[in-house]
């Protein structure tokens, strides 16, 4: 089979790699039909070059069908139409039976494409514990709106529900890429008073504005000045920090106010990452940060796609077959053409 395959410094091919089988009794193997490029992904195409990737089909964003399942599973069969979950547990635990997939404490690595997992830009993938890591494509849920159901359309909600928005609280989201974008999308179900969108490329600030957020360009302005002046110096209540490097978490806590909550929800890959604690403990916050369980979100995502009350599918700006998988990954990396995120074809 295809697959999209890291090879080192901002180097992703398309190769052919040995076939994805069902893996074990409570597993399934599923054809994808679409699949997406994440934020996260650049993290190893950016380098520095990881030895132990090179060689490895990347991505934990899919959709597909059933091909066949392992004599344990009970939910699925072949021929269903299923979105995999981002984050994989064991399916047995305690924190499993919840829905908190990320907090399995018997699989080291949880996301798709972890030592030990298949990856997600493949044409078909073995997916373990099956009963708990798919979901089957709900009547009036898109194609595109379930691929976001995979991880990015959770982790935004994951945020906002995190930063714990009161009706008439004042939110900021830092980062308006694709999870910004969610984030910010689900900040309005809360009922907020308003909420500022904090980035450095225009167009994703011109797409966020259209939600209804107010626009703060970190290229042109100092935007914890421009928050704490448009907040009569208090800063928000309810922070989403949803890009990860250290100059945006810096941000985040800028711009909360004190006793508020920030809610971190951007990955990051530095392994240096700090907090200066003395800069933020006047502030008697609430600082919550953590890798998401899509399962948990699924039961209220769901309905409110089915209802038309949000509409994530917009981020897809660029919709290309897989084979030209590794310019979708340059166009996505560079910010060209107005990228926010990029949707793949496995079948061309």
């Amino acid at each position: 089979m295809r697959a999209l395959v890291y090879r080192g410094h901002r180097r992703i091919e398309v190769e052919r790699v040995p076939d994805a089988e069902t893996p074990g009794p409570d597993g399934a193997l599923v054809r994808t039909t679409r699949f997406a490029i994440c934020g996260s992904d650049l993290h190893g195409y950016h380098g520095p070059v990881n030895e132990e990737r090179i060689g490895r089909a990347m991505g934990h964003e899919c959709i597909g069908e059933v091909v066949s399942v392992g004599p344990e599973v009970r939910r699925f069969r072949a021929g269903d139409r299923v979105l995999v979950s981002a984050v994989v547990g064991c399916g047995r635990c305690e924190a499993c039976a919840a829905l908190l997939t990320a907090r399995c404490p018997n699989r080291e690595g949880r996301v798709l494409g972890a030592p030990g997992l298949d990856a997600a830009q493949a044409e078909a993938i073995g997916v373990p514990a099956a009963d708990s890591s798919l979901l089957r494509i709900p009547e009036g849920v898109s194609d595109e709106q379930a691929v976001l159901l995979t991880d990015i359309l959770p982790t935004g909600y994951k945020g906002a529900r995190g930063a714990g928005i009161q009706p008439g609280g004042a939110v900021a989201v830092v980062g308006a890429g694709p999870v910004g974008q969610m984030a910010i999308e689900t900040a309005f179900l809360f009922g907020p008073s308003r909420v500022f969108a904090i980035d450095q490329a225009a167009y994703r600030l011109a797409e966020a504005e259209r939600l209804g957020a107010i626009p703060i360009d970190a290229s042109e302005v100092d935007p914890v000045e421009a928050v704490l002046d448009q907040t009569g110096g208090r800063g928000c209540a309810h922070v989403v920090e949803a890009a990860g490097p250290q100059a945006t978490v810096r941000i985040a806590f800028g711009v909360l106010a004190h006793g508020g909550t920030l809610s971190q929800v951007g990955a990051t890959a530095d392994p240096e990452m700090t907090v200066n604690l003395m800069a933020v403990f006047g502030k008697d916050l609430t600082y919550r940060v953590g890798l998401v369980s899509p399962q948990f979100a699924w039961p209220e995502l769901v309905p409110l796609l089915r209802e038309g009350k949000l509409h994530p599918e917009r981020v897809f700006t660029h919709r290309l077959p897989m084979s030209e998988g590794p310019r979708g990954y340059s166009v996505f990396d560079e910010r060209r053409d107005g990228v926010i995120k990029v949707l793949l074809d496995p079948a061309g």
